[in-house]
């Protein structure tokens, strides 16, 4: 059974998370188009920086959000002055810092998935009169559709599992910052293996269901692949 710290801590995990997918969604859509479809000089670096999180320890990421987002630092200094709250040890610096570890999770399956768009459906399109905004709402996106719904699910469980970068910037704030990786972390700490169990069980579940719904959606695609 639930505690009340558990439950604050899973409504504030489920919060962040929802948060966190939205606001990368909105950012990676556009973004991985231009990266599909780009032949800029800047197209490699911006690749290697947004794919960054997947090879870099959490607590690396977190070392340096937190360097780089204190008050002492210069960005950290310019928002103490212009009276906008801390990022530091704040839900704000736990979206903010979640965007950026969850960033290539939600990026590359709609990169992926924009870079199958064959360039003759789009060229057609264009002599049809569609313009790049029409065949980017009505084209790309719809063929996109499964790429995206497939970085919604992996951007919301990879920030429901978050460990190493919110304990680094966001410390252990019940009710601001202890989501529940942190809260099992406490359990842990204090040798209540019972209460670890108990929330680790409802995080595998949650996280098999929803692998269990990703496979289903890449056997989906492959089939359709197969008939074609």
């Amino acid at each position: 059974m639930l505690t009340n710290s558990d439950w604050t801590a899973l409504l504030l995990t489920v919060r962040l998370a929802t948060v966190v997918t939205l606001i990368l969604l909105v950012v990676c859509i556009p973004l991985a188009w231009w990266l599909a479809r780009s032949r800029s000089v800047w197209r490699g670096p911006l690749w290697a920086i947004t794919t960054l999180p997947l090879v870099l320890p959490p607590t690396v990421l977190g070392f340096y959000l937190l360097i780089a987002l204190s008050p002492m630092s210069a960005l950290g200094g310019w928002l103490q002055a212009s009276g906008l709250p801390s990022l530091v040890f704040s839900f704000s610096g736990l979206v903010v810092a979640s965007i950026i570890y969850s960033l290539p999770f939600v990026l590359q399956p709609i990169y992926a998935s924009m870079m199958q768009i064959d360039n003759k459906v789009l060229d057609a399109a264009t002599t049809l009169g569609a313009g790049p905004w029409n065949r980017f709402f009505y084209i790309v996106l719809p063929l996109s559709r499964q790429g995206i719904l497939l970085a919604a699910l992996l951007g919301f469980l990879h920030t429901v599992g978050e460990f190493g970068v919110v304990l680094m910037l966001g410390g252990n704030i019940p009710g601001e910052t202890r989501v529940l990786s942190v809260q099992i972390y406490d359990y842990v700490e204090s040798l209540d293996f019972a209460g670890a169990h108990r929330l680790s069980l409802i995080l595998t579940c949650c996280a098999f269901l929803v692998l269990l719904v990703i496979y289903r959606l890449s056997d989906v695609s492959r089939t359709k692949r197969d008939k074609q």
